[in-house]
């Protein structure tokens, strides 16, 4: 993975952060930064739709049952979370992708997905969430 990956997002400007509450990405420092250890690359900052997590969760990929024991609270809808690419793309091509936080995706995405794609699904950067 290239120090891009790391540091910039899609729009190839600096990765602004995705989610501190609750606190998201792969090495949980709140961005989707992606790196060796990250083999499912977490580069996607999604704001987590109702349609969205009963996908994940009837794909395997239970997201919004809290696991106390991890320190994981559960996602709720409007949530935003640092999704694996490959997860996001499975999600669009089911017809339940999330919304999608261009400034705060890692440009790592990009080998999983189009920046046109994402660009479809993005929403405003408000804040961080």
């Amino acid at each position: 993975m290239s120090d891009a990956g790391m540091k910039y997002n899609v729009l190839g400007t600096e990765l602004k952060p995705c989610s501190l509450d609750p606190v998201t990405g792969f090495y949980r420092t709140g961005a989707c930064q992606v790196g060796p250890e990250d083999v499912g690359c977490h580069a996607v900052c999604i704001m987590a739709t109702e349609e969205f997590l009963i996908f994940s969760k009837r794909s395997g990929n239970d997201l919004s049952t809290p696991m106390p024991q991890f320190g994981f609270a559960g996602l709720k809808a409007g949530d935003r979370w640092c999704l694996c690419a490959s997860r996001w793309k499975d999600a669009l091509d089911a017809g339940a992708a999330p919304m999608v936080v261009l400034e705060a995706t890692s440009m790592a995405a990009l080998d999983h997905v189009s920046r046109s794609v994402l660009e479809e699904y993005a929403v405003e950067d408000a804040s961080v969430g």
